[in-house]
């Protein structure tokens, strides 16, 4: 029995790479036979890449690089400890991953969790964690090319990223129990009084141990983000071109069938099925169908709620990249996205209904702007970040407060 169980996972451990295999080599004669339409879908996803993806991103990536140089990150770690571990389970520096990856969206936190991993700032488990929680869409795609470009209705964009945010939040706090009975990094145990005192020593330490002048890490920082990017630009055109080979050879259809037996009970159609099929691979490509199915709204914002909670294979793979160097595993990543999704879509659907009308009547007059354009989005909620820090701050401070009141009571 113990032999034919080895022989077993045997042949299912060789059939990944077989199926790798055959399916690059598929790939491979479909771009031979039809060079024109690869041709056009990998200058599609160049153009994405170029004109969307390096304007969002390389800001946030060489900030957050100056950022790990300068110890903020150590600074962040030490004070907002009290905060993420009993929510999170993870170290107070996952509050500034938290923050970049809510901000920026993916695959920046992938990348910054690593660097910590590898900086033995956490354990494999709690990288996983974070992983797990903070790799979002990013807020401009929400904000303005989903809800202003696909959708033409600015005032869905908070709800789509209020479900989407939410979703994560509470992913967050579920996945706290993940391999909670593995060894965790050591928390902080000092007086909390003395807190920011000891977190400007961590800075300050990190500093010193970095070692770079501004300049060289100025330098670092810019090829470092610039390198990154062009990873990710590879895996965009590359996704982009298997899923117009995938859509000439006709796979999106059994897999829509199937994603349709699988979402049956979120009241979608087949039509916006066909939408998600395409955001299996890639988020963009599949939101884009989505607004476009002649469907209900709540429909639309339910296709759409799954597609950006998945993320698409391309952020899986591009997220996989970025840890690769660790040992940090993609299981859980994975399963992570398939219930972002599925939370992202109840959310939604719960905005649309019962709590429509407390929306409605809470909605700022600043959200009903007609003239949308990129600064402005940019320019009214990239305090998004800020908004957070803050509020952990202010957590942070009413927790010393009740330690202190206790601590003198006692």
């Amino acid at each position: 029995m113990t032999a034919v169980r080895r022989h077993l996972i045997f042949i299912v451990r060789g059939m990944g790479p077989l199926l790798a295999a055959a399916a690059v080599t598929i790939l491979a004669f479909a771009i031979v036979l039809f060079p024109q339409q690869v041709f056009q879908a990998a200058l599609q996803g160049l153009k994405a890449w170029w004109e969307i993806v390096v304007p969002a991103l390389l800001p946030f990536f060489i900030i957050s690089q100056l950022f790990m140089g300068l110890g903020v990150v150590h600074f962040l770690g030490v004070l907002l400890e009290p905060i993420m571990r009993p929510l999170f389970n993870v170290p107070g520096s996952g509050a500034f991953i938290m923050a970049m990856g809510y901000t920026s969206g993916a695959p920046i936190s992938a990348m910054l969790t690593a660097q910590l991993r590898q900086q033995g700032l956490i354990t494999r488990v709690e990288g996983e964690r974070l992983i797990c929680f903070t790799n979002n869409a990013s807020p401009l795609f929400m904000l303005g090319a989903v809800a202003v470009g696909m959708l033409q209705e600015p005032s869905l964009g908070p709800i789509l990223a209020g479900a989407h945010y939410g979703a994560n939040f509470f992913l967050g706090i579920l996945f706290r129990f993940y391999g909670y009975r593995r060894q965790a990094s050591p928390p902080a145990s000092y007086n909390l009084l003395a807190l920011p005192h000891r977190a400007w020593q961590a800075m300050l330490q990190a500093q010193r141990k970095d070692g770079r002048p501004l300049g060289q890490l100025i330098g670092d920082s810019v090829t470092r983000s610039f390198m990154t990017l062009i990873t990710i630009g590879g895996f965009i055109i590359l996704f982009s071109v298997i899923i117009q080979v995938a859509t000439i050879l006709g796979l999106l259809a059994p897999i829509s069938r199937l994603l349709f037996f699988l979402f049956h009970p979120f009241g979608l159609s087949r039509d916006t099925c066909r939408a998600l099929a395409a955001g299996l691979f890639e988020m963009t490509m599949g939101t884009k169908l989505a607004t476009e199915a002649a469907v209900p709204l709540t429909e639309q914002l339910t296709a759409v709620s799954i597609i950006m909670g998945w993320a698409g294979l391309s952020i899986c793979g591009q997220v996989a990249a970025m840890i690769s160097h660790t040992d940090l595993r993609l299981g859980p990543f994975l399963t992570a996205r398939f219930l972002h999704g599925c939370l992202a879509a109840l959310l939604v659907r719960f905005c649309q209904g019962p709590v429509r009308p407390v929306l409605q009547a809470l909605a700022p007059d600043a959200l009903a702007f007609s003239r949308v354009t990129f600064f402005t989005l940019w320019w009214y909620y990239t305090g998004f970040a800020l908004t957070i820090l803050l509020l952990l701050f202010c957590l942070a401070a009413l927790g010393f407060g009740a330690r202190y009141f206790l601590y003198r009571r006692s």
